[in-house]
């Protein structure tokens, strides 16, 4: 069990695949994603990781949270999140990941806080189909109709679908296809629908009921580490050049 990640929603787009065929995606960002502490068995009794991503001033961090992050020795983080890892896949505190950590064609989970709708009425909440628009019926077309019963039980039961708060709760999009991974611009493209609302945060994590690819990295995708082959090769000749000048 690896970590995941800590994103951020841009929006939705659409690309094309090799056939021609659109795909919708969303696009979400991973910028500055660094372990800002470790749990152990030992210690915790438990393993996880603890990631923290995005910038934030010091002067609007609390002090406990100051001094979580200078013993990491890493900047304030604007969101901090924890995962779940299994012992061998531990990683350092201060390391940074990148979108590497994720390959094309992988299945994620995406867990995110869908948009608050407000105080919303059944027919919107629960897509009740209302009373009805004449015979008898008086400026309460919208409402829910009975909610309990007579003399016995004389009450209303515990979880009535009725009139309340809408959106603004923990959602997860369960086995999200990865379409596209760009390293350079730090974007992770996932087919599908996203929880929340452009700009907020979501946490990304291999998809539970899929397995994993035997290509991805483990421990996990760090930056600077497993760079593709051509811009190894490209490097490579830039660092001979020197040396044979100097001998020459």
């Amino acid at each position: 069990m690896r970590t995941g990640l800590i994103a951020q929603k841009l929006g939705c787009s659409r690309v094309f695949d090799e056939n021609g065929k659109h795909v919708p995606v969303t696009l979400l960002k991973v910028d500055g994603c660094q372990v800002v502490a470790v749990q152990t068995e030992e210690k915790n009794g438990y393993t996880a990781v603890q990631l923290g991503a995005g910038a934030k001033k010091a002067k609007n961090a609390t002090k406990a949270e100051r001094g979580h992050f200078a013993k990491a020795k890493v900047e304030p983080k604007a969101k901090v999140a924890e995962f779940r890892v299994s012992p061998e896949n531990l990683i350092e505190v201060g390391s940074e990941l990148c979108v590497s950590h994720f390959v094309p064609g992988q299945y994620v989970d995406v867990v995110g806080t869908t948009i608050g709708k407000g105080y919303q009425g059944v027919m919107k909440r629960w897509n009740f189909g209302g009373l009805r628009a004449t015979h008898g019926v008086s400026i309460s077309h919208r409402s829910p109709g009975s909610t309990g019963q007579r003399q016995s039980p004389g009450r209303v039961f515990k979880n009535k679908k009725m009139a309340g708060q809408m959106g603004n709760v923990q959602r997860t999009m369960p086995n999200l296809r990865v379409v596209q991974v760009d390293t350079e611009m730090g974007l992770i493209l996932v087919e599908g629908n996203v929880p929340g609302h452009k700009g907020g945060w979501v946490m990304v994590k291999d998809a539970v009921k899929k397995e994993l690819p035997k290509d991805a990295p483990k421990p996990a995708g760090l930056k600077g580490k497993g760079k593709p082959a051509e811009a190894a090769a490209e490097e490579a000749p830039a660092a001979e050049a020197p040396a044979a000048e100097a001998q020459a």
